[in-house]
C-alpha cells in the first residue's frame, strides 16, 4: 500500500530525519539508505520495520546532520577529487566561474561525522534512531489506514458485482436446461438419419449432458468465496496473502463456468459473457489485493 511519512529528532548536537516511502509489493521488500559510518544501525532498523510492516516495497532513508563543528571531519582526498574534476570541466568549457566551495562541501562523502564522535555516542544515536523510526512508522500506518478504508470500499463494490453476475448466471442456467435435450435430439437425428430416436434413451442422455453442464456447485462456491472475502476485509490484519489464495480459487470456479457454458444459443452466450465479466472482476481484485497487508 502506498504511503509517505517523515519524522525528525534533535538531541545533543545531532539532527536526525527518517523518511519512509511505501509502494505496493506482494512481499516485504525493504531498502535502507543510511549515511556513511552508520551502517551498524541497519540490523536494528530492519528488525523494527519487520515488526510493523508485512508487505510492500519500503524505502527507509536516514539523514544525520551534526550541528557542532567538532562533530564532523572533512575528507580532503574526496574534496580534492571533486575540485579537480570541476577545474577540468571549467577549462574544457571555457567557463570563468570558480568552483563554489560551499557546494563542494555538500557533495556526498566530503563531510562525514567524526569517527571519535560516532564511537562515543553510538548507543545514544541508536536509541534516537529507534524512536524517530517508530514515530515515522506510526505516521505511515495512519496514511495507509486511510487508504485502506478507501480500498476496502472499492473491493466490496467489485464483490457485489460478482454476486450480481452469479444471480444472473443462475437464472440463465435454469432456462438453459431444456437446451441440452433439444441439442442432443438434433445431434442424434443427424447421426441416425431416418431411424427413430428412443425417447427413454434420449431422456437418459439428456440427463447426463445436463449433469455435466450443471454449474450450481461452481456458483455456490463462488458465493461462499465472496462471503469469506468480505469477512477477511472486515476482520483482522495481515489478510493479504489469504485473499490472494481465495482469489485463485475464485478464478478456478470462473474458468469452470466458462467451460460449462451451453453452446451458442442466446442463454449460452449470455452465460459465457457473464462468466468473462466475473473473471475480469476477479483479476481486478487480484491487482488491488496486492495493496492489502
Amino acid at each position: 500500500m502506498t504511503g509517505y511519512a517523515q519524522a525528525r529528532a534533535e538531541e545533543n548536537g545531532w539532527v536526525l530525519r527518517v523518511s519512509l516511502r511505501s509502494v505496493n509489493h506482494r512481499f516485504l521488500d525493504l531498502h535502507l539508505r543510511v549515511p556513511e559510518g552508520f551502517e551498524a544501525l541497519e540490523p536494528r532498523i530492519r528488525q523494527i520495520v519487520r515488526e510493523r510492516v508485512r508487505r510492500g516495497h519500503l524505502d527507509v532513508t536516514l539523514h544525520f546532520e551534526p550541528t557542532g563543528p567538532a562533530a564532523v571531519e572533512v575528507n580532503r582526498e574526496v574534496a580534492a577529487a571533486y575540485l579537480k574534476v570541476a577545474e577540468e570541466l571549467r577549462l574544457q568549457f571555457k567557463m570563468k566561474a570558480e568552483p563554489d566551495l560551499a557546494a563542494i562541501l555538500r557533495l556526498p562523502g566530503v563531510i562525514a561525522p567524526a569517527a571519535a564522535s560516532l564511537e562515543s555516542e553510538f548507543e545514544r544515536l541508536a536509541e534516537l534512531v529507534a524512536g524517530c523510526l517508530s514515530e515515522a512508522l506510526q505516521r505511515l500506518d495512519h496514511m495507509r489506514e486511510l487508504e485502506g478504508h478507501a480500498l476496502a470500499g472499492e473491493l466490496s463494490g467489485r464483490l457485489r458485482g460478482i454476486l450480481s453476475h452469479v444471480v444472473q448466471i443462475e437464472e440463465l442456467a435454469v432456462r438453459a436446461r431444456p437446451l441440452f435435450a433439444r441439442r442432443l435430439e438434433t445431434r442424434l437425428k443427424e447421426l441416425l438419419k431416418e431411424s427413430p430416436v428412443d425417447p427413454a434413451r434420449l431422456a437418459q442422455e439428456a440427463a447426463l449432458a445436463a449433469e455435466r453442464g450443471d454449474v450450481s456447485e461452481e456458483l455456490a462456491r463462488l458465493r461462499s468465496h465472496v462471503q469469506q472475502f468480505e469477512k477477511m476485509l472486515a476482520g483482522a490484519a495481515e489478510a493479504g496473502k489469504k485473499l490472494d489464495f481465495l482469489l485463485q480459487e475464485m478464478q478456478r470456479e470462473a474458468n469452470t463456468l466458462l467451460s460449462k457454458a451451453p453452446g451458442t444459443e442466446a442463454e449460452g452466450l449470455a452465460m459465457t459473457n457473464l462468466a468473462l465479466e466475473v473473471k475480469a472482476e476477479i483479476e481486478k481484485l487480484r491487482e488491488q489485493v496486492q495493496n492489502v497487508e
